[in-house]
């Protein structure tokens, strides 16, 4: 039985977004939010083998976005796909990658920013995000060197350490 508020396509066509329906308020609003992100991120995928990327890549690039679009975003903090408010990638790859992740590195956290990024240019070329958003959401993707001192001082925090360290990339900014 096919998912309820899935988008569907024929071939060769593009879904008509509506993005209120991203919008979370409750756990039917999670769940909707969520079948519909992942219907997104196939169209993603596709877009991405259509565009000659071979598919083992196309599927690491696609993995990078689903692990921020669904766990964090939406899982975490049910914030809708389209809510265009800069700071967020900073907050999933500062903040909650490194707390949520056993052995945090560079090299994964930058193959999940690689997939971020790719997906909000998807998503600008569709017209579903301002170019100035993803002009900073671009920003935000490229700052290895601060992700990178984030993940060592996280390693060096002692004692009480943890809410200072949180409070410089703090997951409680809306």
């Amino acid at each position: 039985m096919p998912e309820t508020n899935q988008p569907t396509r024929e071939q060769g066509e593009e879904t008509v977004i509506n993005k209120d329906d991203f919008a979370i308020v409750t756990v039917d609003d999670e769940i909707r939010a969520d079948g519909l992100c992942k219907a997104l991120l196939r169209q993603f995928y596709d877009w991405l083998q259509a565009g000659g990327m071979p598919p083992q890549e196309a599927t690491l690039v696609a993995n990078g976005a689903d692990y921020y679009v669904r766990d964090f975003l939406v899982g975490y903090k049910h914030r809708s796909l389209f809510d265009e408010r800069p700071g967020i990638v900073r907050q999933f790859a500062g903040n909650w990658y490194i707390v949520n992740t056993v052995e945090p590195s560079l090299e994964e956290l930058a193959g999940h920013l690689r997939g971020v990024c790719s997906f909000y240019r998807f998503l600008r070329g569709r017209g579903l995000i301002d170019g100035d958003f993803l002009s900073a959401m671009e920003q935000e993707c490229g700052d290895e060197a601060f992700y990178e001192g984030r993940i060592r001082s996280f390693w060096e925090i002692e004692g009480d350490g943890y809410l200072a360290w949180e409070r410089e990339c703090s997951l409680k900014q809306n």
